[in-house]
C-alpha cells in the first residue's frame, strides 16, 4: 500500500495488548509489468484492482464486524521499496503494539531497518529475518480503508 496518503493519525492504543503479529497485512512481489500483471488478474482470476494491486476484504475473528484489508500488490522488478533484501518478495504482517514489537526485537538482536512511521492507515516499521527477508511490520487503521471506499476483493 502506497504511504502517500499521510495524514498521520494515531492507530487504537495497543501498549495493553501483547506484541505480536495478528496476521497477513499483504504480499508484495516484482514483477516485470505490474499493470499487465493487474489486469491479468483481474481478467482471469476476477481482482477486482487499484493503483497498488488489490485489496482483500477480510472480517477480524475478535470483532467480526470490524473489517479488515489485505494488500496484494506488483512491484517493478527491482524495485529498492524490498531493499536491502534480494528476494523477489516481501511480506507485510499485520501487528498489535508495533512499539512493544519493536523493543522486544531490540532485545532479540532483531537487525530493524528503519524508525516506526506513522500514517493516517498505520503505523509501519521494516526487519529483516534470520534468512535475509525484508519485512514490512503494519499497526493498521483499517477504518481508513473503509471509509475511503473503493472496490474490494471478496
Amino acid at each position: 500500500m502506497s504511504k502517500e496518503i499521510n495524514k498521520k493519525q494515531e492507530p487504537t492504543k495497543s501498549s495493553n495488548l501483547e506484541p505480536k503479529v495478528t496476521g497477513i497485512g499483504g504480499i508484495f512481489f516484482f514483477s516485470d509489468n505490474p499493470e499487465k500483471t493487474k489486469n491479468w488478474y483481474a481478467e482471469n482470476l476476477g481482482l477486482a484492482v487499484n493503483e497498488w494491486g488489490s485489496s482483500f476484504e477480510t472480517r477480524n475473528a475478535n470483532r467480526p464486524n470490524e473489517i479488515n484489508y489485505t494488500q496484494w500488490s506488483p512491484f517493478k522488478t527491482g524495485s529498492e521499496y524490498f531493499d536491502p533484501s534480494k528476494k523477489e518478495f516481501m511480506i507485510n504482517y499485520r501487528v498489535q503494539n508495533i512499539e512493544g514489537l519493536v523493543e522486544k526485537l531490540k532485545k532479540n538482536d532483531v537487525t530493524i531497518l528503519d524508525s516506526i512511521e506513522s500514517y493516517e492507515y498505520g503505523k509501519f516499521v521494516h526487519i529483516m529475518d534470520a534468512e535475509g527477508n525484508k519485512i514490512e511490520l503494519w499497526e493498521p487503521v483499517d477504518s481508513v480503508f473503509t471509509e475511503m471506499g473503493g472496490e474490494t476483493t471478496k
